[in-house]
């Protein structure tokens, strides 16, 4: 697809800068980092995404699982993991953003109970960005 995701070519001072913003979670097999993920707490955005401003939304980035590990529920549990440790901090919302061109990763989200709510166009990116949010609030 030729997208340029910042997480592929960032600098570590990127990477450092991006992990102390939230709390990252990293998973491991054989000692090996396997995969990786990091929860932002509201009130830490700045950019131009008016979802992620809001207060109550939590939202996740950084999100790789290692390709030959992929299609195995890892991605899944990582996914709920995020969204068990946001509810537990007090979020009423987890949102995450993936490029408007990856339908399939749109409509992975989208079977994880997440909704499209905004688009946005990130300065390091060569793509528009969908902002997806998933309500937190237990169902009636």
């Amino acid at each position: 697809m030729g997208l340029r995701y910042t997480a592929t070519y960032q600098d570590d001072e990127v990477t450092l800068r991006r992990l102390t913003r939230g709390v990252a979670f990293v998973g491991e097999l054989d000692e090996q980092i396997v995969a990786t993920v990091t929860l932002y707490p509201d009130g830490v955005e700045d950019g131009p995404c008016e979802w992620y401003r809001r207060m109550g939304v939590h939202y996740f980035g950084q999100f790789a699982v290692k390709p030959d590990l992929q299609r195995q529920g890892l991605g899944r549990r990582f996914v709920q993991l995020m969204e068990v440790e946001a509810a537990k901090r007090g979020a009423e919302e987890l949102a995450l953003d993936t490029a408007e061109p990856a339908h399939h990763l749109r409509e992975w989200y989208e079977r994880l109970g997440y909704r499209e709510v905004e688009l946005v166009q990130w300065g390091s990116t060569n793509y528009r960005s969908v902002i997806l949010s998933k309500s937190l609030a237990p169902c009636p």
